[in-house]
């Protein structure tokens, strides 16, 4: 199958612009799995929660239709994300959808700094979705610094992980092929690019979307400025093989009961000497 990650530079508040963006990049290109960027139907800067739920909509919204029916057109499966309502409230989330519609949803359950003051964080583990035979993981941006969240997709069964992302940092893009080595995974960043600057500091996006696969080995890369999509051919079967060498494998290797410690919520004052 051939998988993409699209990048480009989203205009605060034109939804219909960015769509229109979307539409042409994803019509231009050939694949079976399409990964588009945090927020990416919106922008990322909001001022303030009044003006975060103007721009948020359910799942029953026009975006996630529109996005439905762009799906049948180019014959694919999309992950986007943007603002959901729910509730009254307001997750980052990032939508599957299909031509056949609706597929799942994922809300961000690690949320970068100003985040946390507008949006809730997901309540649930990160969701394993089969999407005509392959299982499709999803995480957001900021997730990648959590290995815990790799290895709940990898302990589930995922083949793909898509990442939506509005990376900031220049550290996430460096990290990825450790992801994927150590859980034997595909992933599929989906990075921005430009710069937002409606609040301070402003927002400066890297670029440098990639596609890894389960050897750590970068199978594609964008720069950091440019609009456009990069693809590459994969086998999802191979993120099912999770031994390294003879005789040693990643899942069967694992010994949870001595993870315990991963379960608690200590912090930098409970550490022994400190």
């Amino acid at each position: 199958m051939r998988v993409a990650a699209v990048q480009f530079a989203p205009v605060f508040g034109e939804k219909s612009r960015n769509i229109a963006v979307v539409r042409r990049l994803l019509c231009q290109t050939r694949a079976d799995l399409f990964v588009l960027p945090e927020l990416c139907t919106t922008g990322y800067q909001f001022r303030d929660k009044e003006e975060l739920l103007r721009y948020a909509e359910g799942l029953d919204g026009p975006t996630v239709r529109e996005f439905v029916s762009l799906a049948s057109e180019v014959g694919a499966t999309i992950v986007f994300g943007f603002a959901e309502l729910r509730g009254g409230e307001v997750c980052n989330s990032a939508a599957v959808v299909s031509p056949k519609g609706l597929v799942g949803v994922y809300r961000k359950i690690h949320l970068f700094g100003r985040e946390k003051e507008l949006f809730v964080a997901g309540d649930e583990e990160p969701p394993v979705f089969d999407v005509d035979g392959l299982r499709l993981g999803v995480m957001i941006c900021y997730d990648w610094a959590f290995c815990e969240v790799g290895r709940v997709l990898m302990v589930k069964g995922a083949q793909v992980v898509a990442h939506p992302a509005n990376l900031m940092l220049p550290f996430c893009q460096k990290a990825m092929p450790i992801r994927a080595l150590e859980n034997r995974l595909f992933y599929v960043t989906a990075n921005r690019t430009g710069e937002e600057a409606r609040v301070e500091p402003p927002c400066r996006f890297t670029g440098l979307s990639q596609i890894v696969a389960p050897d750590g080995s970068i199978l594609a890369v964008a720069g950091r400025t440019q609009t456009t999509v990069i693809t590459a051919d994969i086998d999802p079967q191979i993120a099912d093989r999770k031994e390294i060498a003879e005789g040693v494998n990643l899942l069967e290797d694992r010994r949870p009961h001595l993870y315990r410690a991963l379960c608690g919520n200590r912090s930098s004052t409970d550490r022994p000497g400190s």
